[in-house]
């Protein structure tokens, strides 16, 4: 009875603590977050040309983390979390263990999101009978020229042909498994939403719009779509900006920070390239880091000058929202 509220108590704390500090303008902080993403791996099969992995703009090292990280992870957040994204930068289905990670969080709702080339029809079995609550495919065009354009060394048919695999596989076991298309519009594909959502709904999915990032300005003309209400930036005062207002608040500070591969803890999905790590795993356990001074000047930092830290200046929070499928 007592562990079935301490995940929505401890939801409750943590957005008390928010908005108080909103309000006050003080950093200060309640419970442990409310979710968590954990970076299997940042090594990636494709090339795609506006992420930090793929691009090999990423300064950070690569590799794959240990099990025995992962556990720790694990049994000191699974009593709070309400769910755990188990992706970041890269592939996790490149990681060696990576159905093992699914067996050890079967207790968690987890998310996994993926580029779609390890959807084998084995794979897709393991994946709908392991607990898993939401698979989400990165489907990026509708015809190899538009899709490879973005996925750079990606093929459409192996992807097409995965996800054809897992809608096989939930039909099989009658599984409660969610799974969501993912398609980041762009001006190559955004052409071909009507197909995708088509596609989407034959495989009994849902289809996710998402706003293109964009890291080289020198491609701006290239991938921002035509119509406005995709773009995830403006033209202003001679360059592009975010559409966002950036607000003095941030609740992802609050609810949501992400590990990377080696046990650095960041502030949020935003920070992939780990420039504002605020504590390490391998030294200290996440409550100290959750409650540590880093973090503490980090998020006043944010409720005092949002727009002056660089990872905020990328963010999507209260842009991709209003894409509409």
């Amino acid at each position: 009875m007592i562990k079935s509220i301490i995940k929505p108590f401890n939801a409750l704390v943590a957005g008390y603590s928010f908005i108080k500090s909103t309000i006050s303008g003080e950093a200060t902080i309640s419970g442990m977050p409310v979710t968590i993403g954990i970076e299997p791996t940042n090594h990636c099969n494709l090339n795609c040309p506006e992420c930090l992995s793929g691009s090999g703009l990423m300064t950070r090292k690569q590799g794959f983390m240990e099990t025995s990280l992962f556990d720790k992870i694990v049994t000191e957040l699974e009593p709070y979390i309400l769910g755990m994204n188990l992706y970041f930068q890269g592939e996790p289905m490149l990681h060696p263990q990576f159905f093992s990670f699914l067996k050890r969080s079967v207790d968690i709702n987890t998310t996994v999101a993926t580029n779609g080339h390890f959807l084998s029809a084995e794979n897709a079995e393991k994946l709908v009978t392991s607990g898993l609550k939401k698979l989400v495919v990165s489907l990026d065009g509708m015809d190899q020229a538009s899709y490879s354009a973005y996925r750079v060394n990606g093929e459409l048919d192996v992807v097409i042909a995965g996800i054809r695999n897992v809608t096989e596989a939930r039909k099989k076991h009658s599984s409660s498994l969610k799974l969501f298309i993912q398609f980041i519009v762009n001006r190559q594909n955004e052409h071909q939403i009507p197909e995708a959502r088509n596609f989407a709904n034959k495989m009994n999915a849902s289809l996710k719009l998402k706003s293109m990032q964009i890291i080289n300005g020198e491609t701006f003309e290239k991938w921002l779509p035509v119509r406005q209400e995709y773009r995830r930036y403006e033209f202003k005062e001679d360059r592009y900006a975010i559409r966002n207002r950036l607000a003095d608040r941030c609740a992802r500070l609050w609810f949501n920070p992400v590990i990377t591969w080696d046990g650095k803890v960041l502030p949020c999905c935003f920070d992939k390239n780990a420039d504002h790590i605020m504590g390490d795993l391998n030294e200290a356990s996440f409550r100290e880091i959750w409650n540590g001074p880093k973090y503490r000047i980090f998020r006043k930092s944010i409720l005092s000058g949002r727009n002056l830290t660089d990872i905020c200046r990328n963010c999507t929070s209260g842009i991709d929202w209003k894409i509409k499928c």
